[in-house]
């Protein structure tokens, strides 16, 4: 099983490729399953997007990467980070790879930042542990980056304590953290969910200004379709730990092959509707990942769902060139409609 061509660089091996991952925990309810024969491939230099409701497995996916996943979680499967097997490595040789080659930025700034420290001591760290640079080296390079980041006066904040620093501003901190070893990869888990419209679209166009300027590829989770729409290459769907659809971002708004992205995007508000309209839903919930149905995950709230559908869990598949999905339907979802309706 393969997730299929990563993107632009597709010719050159993936620096990032997950195969059959499966991430697990048992409880007092039965065992969760929340990541599920994950297949994908990162590119150098590109933009990949992971969307999906609440629940879906996305943060899972990518704390499963740098070997954050919880002390009890069971990982199966495979991630490769050029030629070395992450789930394999040992505590000392993941510590080589996570803020040095691969970072990540957390959702909230707030818990993520050391509120002990100042913001100058826990940015120099970084280089400090992997890079052996002097204290007054690695200062100047911290007051470079935050200056890189768009944060006014670096060298006064350097000294303050991040509760000192707006929600934009911490941010915009961690964000320097994890790009000042210059890692070929950056997960970012839902970045900007915590801040206002504007500071969201400007930390949006700092990953895209840092992208074209250091060549590092970036992972963005979020369940904001717009957003993944604004700034992907490319975007794979997630729903109950399975990849449901993947495609080139334009490809995959313009002729959505799974009923779960089609039902996102019908979802989302249109400025340019003709009359104001309810929103359509996507009816029911998300199954208990403790008990999920045999066949597809998605297959009690969708309108096109077949008999085969309850019984079968369908494999992701390419669909057509670069375009990826788990449905049993065969065509373009638009001719089913009518027939499902």
């Amino acid at each position: 099983m393969s997730a299929g061509p990563a993107g632009p660089d597709a010719l050159d091996a993936p620096p990032l490729r997950i195969r059959r991952l499966s991430v697990s925990y048992a409880t007092d309810h039965g065992r969760i399953e929340a990541v599920r024969d994950i297949d994908i491939d990162v590119a150098a230099g590109e933009f990949l997007g992971i969307v999906g409701e609440s629940g879906s497995g996305k943060t899972q996916l990518l704390l499963s990467v740098l070997g954050l996943s919880a002390p009890r979680a069971e990982l199966g499967g495979s991630i490769r980070y050029r030629q070395q097997e992450l789930l394999r490595l040992d505590s000392a040789a993941l510590n080589q790879v996570r803020g040095n080659r691969i970072s990540m930025v957390f959702q909230d700034p707030m818990t993520a930042l050391n509120p002990y420290l100042r913001v100058g001591i826990q940015i120099t760290e970084v280089l400090r542990v992997h890079r052996g640079a002097s204290a007054r080296a690695a200062e100047q390079r911290a007051i470079d980056m935050l200056q890189s980041v768009h944060i006014p006066d670096a060298q006064r904040r350097m000294r303050q304590y991040p509760h000192e620093l707006s929600g934009g501003m911490r941010q915009r901190v961690m964000i320097a953290m994890a790009l000042i070893a210059e890692p070929e990869i950056l997960l970012a888990d839902e970045p900007s969910t915590a801040l206002d419209v504007t500071v969201q679209a400007q930390i949006l166009s700092l990953f895209q200004e840092l992208r074209a300027r250091t060549g590092t590829a970036i992972v963005l989770v979020t369940h904001d379709l717009g957003v993944i729409a604004e700034v992907a290459d490319r975007v794979a769907v997630m729903y109950a730990g399975r990849i449901m659809e993947q495609a080139p971002v334009h490809e995959l708004f313009a002729r959505p092959r799974h009923p779960y992205t089609e039902a996102l995007q019908q979802s989302i508000p249109r400025i340019d509707a003709a009359r104001p309209a309810r929103l359509p839903s996507i009816a029911g919930t998300p199954p208990d990942p403790a008990s999920l149905p045999p066949g597809c995950a998605f297959a009690p709230r969708c309108i096109y769902r077949m008999p085969v559908c309850d019984a079968v869990a369908p494999p992701l598949l390419e669909d057509s060139p670069g375009h990826w999905k788990a449905c049993h339907h065969d065509g373009a979802l638009g001719k089913l409609r009518g027939q499902a309706a």
